[in-house]
């Protein structure tokens, strides 16, 4: 990304920099900020952009570039490194208010379909959708079993698909984990990886992980934080209003890349378990709705009761909730579980949604306009 736009300034007629603290040659360019200045004039003049990249190999980067932000100098700086917990912590916390954070997920589902069909239909996808219902099933199978990491993506074989999954999980694992976070007791880690890759979904019970694991529940619950922080696992908390009667505490976990969960279970490349798939569609619908709620103040819950009763999502507005239900079957005519009823009768919200593979359909319960919708309007459309 950071290539293609170096392309584009430079065909703007504007000078650009590139360095990289991976290459031997760049890194003496970084003993200290006056060095680093002296190579951008003679390199780019008076003015220009500076590309960095693997900026968490310098260490104190964030001081580093708030020396030279402060400095008040006609640069640019685009900078990138991996989603480390040491690069998001310290870099952010230094360059508070001189920054702004882009960051680069695994393809999403359009972006996978697209590159699939060759970009025929980039622009009347939902026509695609619409007319190819086997091609859509088929996209969709492939993502859930394979996800969205680009080199996956790319590789043309399974087994070059495997290989390169297995590097990506390794050097996490190795790199960013053991080595950049000192974690001391590295395979009770790798085991908690495969742990919450077989609970996505499902809540976690933290006493139960930490006897599981033979560790003290505050590593459980540090280690969870640097699998969130390095972008592997996302959290959702319950929605509750009676404490008593709701489930206020136990979190549900769900991964950001589906091929990465999956190859932490070791079923990567194979079959998916007909008692798995509807977690997996589940964790696509979270992506999904965590996109529509980016830029928006809006949270994603789930709910449950102590007697069991559950909806999967919880669309909290503030000034308005919608209950979404998730299922992995084509439903015929419309129908619900007793808990989203359940959830209508307790907290009357005007509208709610149940998310299937079939076609769109509408009822009207206890003063409540319930739509099912096909999973791929939720690509077109926001809740």
């Amino acid at each position: 990304m950071m290539e293609m736009l170096k392309e584009k300034i430079v065909a703007d007629r504007k000078r650009t920099l590139f360095l990289n603290l991976d290459i031997e040659a760049d890194k003496k360019y970084f003993t200290s900020q006056s060095q680093l200045l002296k190579k951008i004039e003679l390199e780019i003049g008076g003015k220009g952009f500076v590309f960095i990249d693997e900026i968490q190999r310098k260490e104190n980067a964030g001081l580093f570039l708030k020396g030279i932000y402060d400095m008040n100098l006609p640069y640019k700086f685009i900078v990138s490194g991996s989603g480390s917990v040491e690069l998001k912590e310290k870099i952010h916390e230094s360059l508070a208010g001189r920054k702004r954070i882009f960051t680069l997920p695994p393809l999403s589902f359009i972006e996978f379909v697209n590159y699939k069909t060759n970009y025929r239909y980039e622009n009347k996808l939902f026509d695609f959708f619409d007319l190819s219902p086997g091609s859509l099933q088929g996209l969709l199978e492939e993502y859930l079993s394979f996800g969205g990491y680009p080199r996956v993506v790319l590789a043309e074989t399974i087994n070059e698909k495997r290989a390169v999954m297995a590097e990506l999980y390794q050097s996490y694992l190795e790199r960013d984990i053991i080595s950049l976070l000192g974690v001391q007791k590295s395979e009770r880690f790798t085991y908690l990886v495969r742990l919450i890759a077989s609970q996505i979904g499902q809540l976690v019970n933290i006493s139960e992980l930490s006897r599981t694991l033979d560790i003290n529940s505050q590593t459980v619950n540090d280690y969870l934080w640097y699998l969130q922080k390095t972008f592997l696992i996302d959290k959702v908390t319950p929605f509750f209003k009676n404490v008593r009667k709701e489930i206020s505490k136990s979190p549900i976990y769900y991964f950001y890349d589906l091929g990465m969960r999956n190859y932490a279970l070791g079923i990567f490349g194979r079959t998916i378990p007909v008692s798995e798939i509807g977690f997996l569609f589940q964790n696509l619908i979270f992506s999904f709705l965590k996109d529509q709620a980016e830029d928006d103040p809006y949270k994603i819950h789930y709910w449950r009761t102590t007697d069991k009763a559950e909806v999967d999502f919880i669309y909290d507005k503030i000034r308005e909730i919608i209950p979404l239900e998730v299922k992995y079957k084509k439903l015929e005519h419309p129908q619900m579980t007793r808990s989203f009823q359940n959830f209508l009768s307790r907290y009357h919200p005007k509208k709610g949604y149940v998310i299937h593979l079939g076609s769109a359909m509408q009822k009207e319960i206890q003063d409540a306009s319930i739509s099912f919708i096909p999973f791929q309007d939720l690509l077109f459309e926001k809740i």
